[in-house]
């Protein structure tokens, strides 16, 4: 497949924003591709050469990029720099030079294939050492000069970390399923969130099938995507939703951790799947010390302790040891302990089919508790008393609240799903919607009178899984101190847009666009019926969405989560007709 044809889909997906001829259009390109190319073919298409979490960047700015485009277009730096001042976008730049020096040129050279393309690139992230930046604009120009106007502006603009065609994960999957599935996504989804590696995915299933695709398993150094909860305002309501009975955990302020374990070399991975390994060298060195197995993932959360009292610190001042520098003078400001509560492979045996008590059982079989290393506090309950005394003491703890669990035979762990296996019950619920909400930023507006050169409010929205966009539900302007407004420009400007992106779904107009990227902990008095909103949009009236009234910004960025783990459409509904419950 030669990479003008990859570009000549990219163009066509570029000028559509229904997510239903996105698909159309990946399936084609699909079927396009060859077994050997599908997987690189996944990954370009979202703008990147391998899965996230290996963190291997491709390491080029734009002064070697414009040196690459001046070397295989003939045009000058200066010229590229001013049509770069003028377009605002390289990759324009690359198609415009392409296009003049096409008129030129009387025998084109042969066009590069899509692997030819990929195997450049990765040569280019892989490189390094002394002259290592020479080497790489070489190879980049090299690749270039073939190029169509098309292949150049697309190539520039994934180097550049630009593409932005509005295709996400979900929507990859749900193409490759009509590509090589007949339309079956269950058992590629499976995959997916047990390896979070769409390029694996993708080639395992162009190359064998859903046959293949059925014996992919979780791998040590591959994070799953981790499980997650639902939440309910009532502890009545948990365990009644539970059957009854419940396992409940403390559910700690922190730092949601997978810790994969590979014949004694331990990898710490975020719930964004990043690897963190080296931010935490003390748990890196607490868990190896503490686990007793071959290989393993393990789940817990991370919590700051403060070294005077021994008390559990909040997740704000947890946040302090995210950093690439000083993490030895942050190793004694703020020690940590990491708390158990999950094992999903042991020994080469994958354990997500196995029910929580299993798991559990598996879990304290090879935790050695001890300094730095804990499983997380747990009871069995079957009564509304022996709950809230188990809630109150994780409270007087210093803990957000309780995790209750399904117990029954049923209750597996749903890598990449939400559901009612896991339910939140926290100490903010004791209010009417004190509960923190998660809600992504998609655009802002500008400020105005004491914030004009800033913006003075943001449009933030859910997350609608079916549909895997994203919904408005209300502007943010409360809760930001001076400082934190004059920093917002400059700290949203790498999801800065300019037009709308393809994954949100908004009536409202914002000064700026932003793709789905920033997550923002936002606190609100109650969710309302809005016309200029569209979460849940239809589901509880026609020509009406859900909004959070009175939003006010917590102060807490949501590093730790994807735009994909925010609050979503469904939980507002549920959370508005649980309003509705209590007023009548």
């Amino acid at each position: 497949m030669l990479y003008s044809e990859v570009a000549s889909f990219y163009s066509k997906i570029e000028g559509t924003t229904k997510r239903l001829e996105m698909t159309k259009l990946l399936v084609e390109m699909f079927k396009h591709a060859s077994k050997e190319e599908a997987a690189p073919l996944a990954y370009l298409t979202l703008g990147k050469l391998y899965p996230d979490f290996l963190g291997i960047e491709l390491g080029l700015g734009e002064k070697l990029v414009s040196r690459a485009l001046s070397r295989a277009t003939g045009a000058s730096l200066p010229e590229i720099e001013a049509m770069y001042k003028r377009m605002g976008d390289l990759g324009l730049v690359a198609s415009e030079l392409m296009k003049k020096r096409g008129i030129q040129m009387l025998a084109p050279p042969p066009e590069p294939t899509l692997l030819d393309v990929y195997t450049v690139l990765d040569r280019i992230a892989r490189s390094a050492g002394g002259g290592s930046q020479d080497e790489k604009m070489a190879w980049l120009a090299g690749i270039l000069g073939p190029l169509t106007p098309d292949g150049a502006k697309y190539l520039i603009r994934t180097i550049m970390g630009k593409l932005r065609l509005g295709v996400a994960d979900m929507t990859i999957l749900d193409a490759l399923a009509d590509a090589y599935a007949g339309g079956d996504r269950s058992l590629i989804e499976r995959a997916y969130n047990l390896t979070s590696d769409i390029g694996e995915v993708a080639g395992t299933l162009a190359s064998g099938g859903l046959e293949a695709l059925s014996k992919v398993k979780p791998q040590p150094g591959k994070p799953i995507r981790p499980m997650l909860a639902e939440r309910l305002p009532d502890p009545e309501e948990v365990l009644q939703k539970l059957g009854g009975k419940a396992a409940l955990e403390y559910k700690y302020d922190g730092e949601r951790c997978q810790a994969h374990l590979n014949d004694g070399r331990l990898t710490l991975f975020s719930r964004r799947l990043e690897s963190i390994t080296s931010q935490f060298p003390d748990v890196v060195q607490a868990l190896t010390r503490s686990l007793k197995a071959r290989s393993a993932i393990v789940e817990g959360e991370i919590v700051g302790v403060d070294p005077n009292t021994g008390e559990l610190l909040p997740f704000q001042q947890l946040m302090h040891r995210r950093r690439k520098h000083g993490i030895e003078e942050a190793l004694e400001e703020i020690p940590t302990t990491i708390f158990l509560f999950d094992v999903m492979y042991l020994d080469d045996q994958d354990l997500t089919s196995v029910p929580y008590l299993s798991r559990r059982q598996a879990l304290e079989g090879i935790v050695a508790e001890g300094s730095g290393v804990g499983l997380a506090t747990r009871i069995i309950v079957d009564n509304l008393e022996d709950f809230m005394k188990f809630f109150d003491s994780a409270i007087s703890d210093g803990c957000e609240g309780v995790m209750a669990k399904d117990i029954s035979g049923s209750s597996v762990y749903q890598a990449g799903a939400r559901g009612w296996l896991w339910i939140k019950y926290k100490r903010d619920y004791k209010s009417e919607l004190a509960d923190t909400l998660d809600l992504v930023v998609v655009g802002a507006f500008n400020g105005r009178g004491k914030r004009a050169g800033t913006y003075g409010a943001l449009l933030l929205a859910a997350y609608d899984k079916d549909k895997d966009e994203f919904c408005t539900v209300c502007k943010l302007g409360s809760g930001f101190s001076d400082e934190e407004l004059s920093q917002l420009p400059k700290r949203l400007s790498e999801a800065e847009t300019h037009e709308k992106p393809a994954r949100v779904n908004s009536v409202m107009k914002p000064d700026v666009w932003f793709e789905p990227k920033f997550v923002l902990e936002v606190r609100g008095a109650e969710i309302t019926l809005s016309p200029i909103h569209t979460s849940a949009f239809g589901r509880i009236r026609p020509e009406a969405g859900l909004a959070v009234r009175f939003p006010r910004f917590t102060g807490r960025w949501r590093t730790d989560k994807t735009p994909e783990d925010a609050t979503t459409t469904q939980e507002l509904l549920e959370m508005y007709n649980s309003q509705l419950k209590k007023i009548s």
